[in-house]
C-alpha cells in the first residue's frame, strides 16, 4: 500500500473544489489540479493507493483546447472516459486473488480471448486493443441509444399523420431519459453494481466534506449528503436535456436523417452540457439550483449510502489530490 502525505490546509467552508472522481470496483478514483489518485480495497482488506501527476490543468499552463468554451467540454469528456476506463480495468485486476501456488483462482482467470491476445501481442498493444474494443462497443451502444427513440417516435408520428420537429424532439428526449433512468435503476439491483453505487456515494460525500472545510474523517464524511451538482449523472441528464433543445433546430423529420444530425451535433451537445455543469457547480443562484435539481435527484439512483470502509477508500484517494495552494483548487 502506497501512502502519500498531504500537508495542505483545510479549505474555508463553502469551498468549491476542482477535485472530482469516479467509483471503481471496490474503490474510488479522484483527480485534482496537479494529482490523480485511485484507492482500492484489496481482497486482504488493505487499501492500495496509486497516484500520478496531472499537467496543464491550472493557469497559464493549460493548453488552448482546455480554455475555449465548447471545445474544452469535448476534450474533458473524452479524457474522463479514457482515464475512467483505465482505472476501472486496474481496479478489476486488483480484485484477482492468487491461491497458495501463486496462480489466479479458476473463477477469476482471464477469458480465452484475453489469453490469446496476451500470447500474441505486447501488454501495451493488448491494452490498446481492449480500449478500442470498449470504445467501439460504446459507440454502437450510443448509436442505438440515439437511433431507437427517433425510429419509435418517427413511426408513431407517421401513423398519426403529424410532422412537427419540435414535438418529435421532445418525445425523443423523453424516451431517452426514460431508457437512461430505467437502465440505472435496473442495474442498481445487481449486488456488485450496488456496491459501485455505494463507492460513488463515498466519493461525493468525501468531496462535500472537504468543500465544507471539515477534516477528512469517516465521521465527518458520513454526515454529508451524497448528492453533488458536478456529478457525471447530472452531466448525462443535462446532455439529454440539451439534446432536446439542439434537435429542435434540425429541420429533418426522417429518423435516419435526424440520427445522423444528432450524431454530428454530439460534440456541440456535450460542449454545451459541460458549460452548463460548470456554471451549476460554480453558482449558488436559484437558476443554477434549478438546473442541477433533476440530475441531483437522479443521483438518488446512482449513489447509495456507503459504509465506513468505503469512505476510507474515498478519503485515501482524495488526500493526494489536494494541492498545497488551495487557490489552485478553486472551481
Amino acid at each position: 500500500m502506497e501512502e502519500e502525505k498531504n500537508t495542505a490546509p483545510a479549505p474555508p467552508s463553502n469551498h468549491k473544489s476542482k477535485i472530482g472522481g469516479q467509483a471503481l470496483i471496490e474503490g474510488v478514483m479522484m483527480k485534482g489540479a496537479y494529482k490523480g489518485a485511485m484507492a482500492c480495497r484489496l481482497p486482504d482488506g488493505t487499501i492500495d493507493i496509486e497516484t500520478w501527476d496531472i499537467k496543464g490543468n491550472v493557469g497559464k499552463d493549460r493548453p488552448w483546447y482546455k480554455k475555449i468554451p465548447l471545445i474544452r467540454g469535448v476534450y474533458a469528456f473524452i479524457n474522463s472516459m479514457i482515464d475512467g476506463y483505465k482505472c476501472l480495468m486496474k481496479s478489476a485486476e486488483k480484485q484477482m486473488v492468487e491461491d497458495e501456488n501463486g496462480e489466479i483462482k479458476e473463477e477469476e482467470k482471464p477469458s480465452k480471448l484475453e489469453l490469446w491476445l496476451e500470447a500474441h501481442f505486447t501488454e501495451k498493444t493488448v491494452e490498446t486493443i481492449m480500449l478500442i474494443f470498449t470504445v467501439a462497443s460504446m459507440v454502437i451502444a450510443l448509436g442505438m441509444f440515439l437511433f431507437l427513440p427517433k425510429w419509435i417516435v418517427g413511426g408513431i408520428l407517421k401513423l398519426a399523420g403529424l410532422e412537427n420537429r419540435i414535438l418529435q424532439s421532445f418525445l425523443e428526449g423523453i424516451i431517452k431519459i426514460v431508457i437512461f433512468v430505467g437502465y440505472m435503476a435496473v442495474t442498481g439491483m445487481n449486488k456488485d453494481i450496488r456496491r459501485t453505487y455505494e463507492y460513488h456515494g463515498a466519493e461525493h460525500k468525501t468531496i462535500a466534506c472537504f468543500e465544507a472545510g471539515l477534516p477528512l474523517t469517516v465521521e465527518n464524511v458520513q454526515k454529508q449528503v451524497r448528492l453533488h451538482p458536478r456529478c457525471g449523472t447530472s452531466f448525462i441528464f443535462l446532455t439529454l436535456f440539451i439534446s432536446i433543445l439542439v434537435m429542435c433546430f434540425v429541420p429533418f423529420t426522417v429518423p435516419w436523417q435526424r440520427f445522423l444530425c444528432s450524431f454530428a451535433l454530439l460534440p456541440v451537445t456535450v460542449g454545451c452540457s459541460f458549460e452548463a455543469i460548470q456554471f451549476a457547480g460554480r453558482s449558488d443562484s436559484a437558476f443554477a439550483k434549478a438546473l442541477s435539481y433533476p440530475g441531483m435527484q437522479l443521483q438518488r439512483i446512482t449513489t447509495k449510502e456507503p459504509d465506513a470502509s468505503q469512505i476510507e477508500c474515498a478519503i485515501a484517494a482524495m488526500k493526494p489530490c489536494i494541492p498545497e495552494n488551495l487557490e489552485d483548487d478553486k472551481w
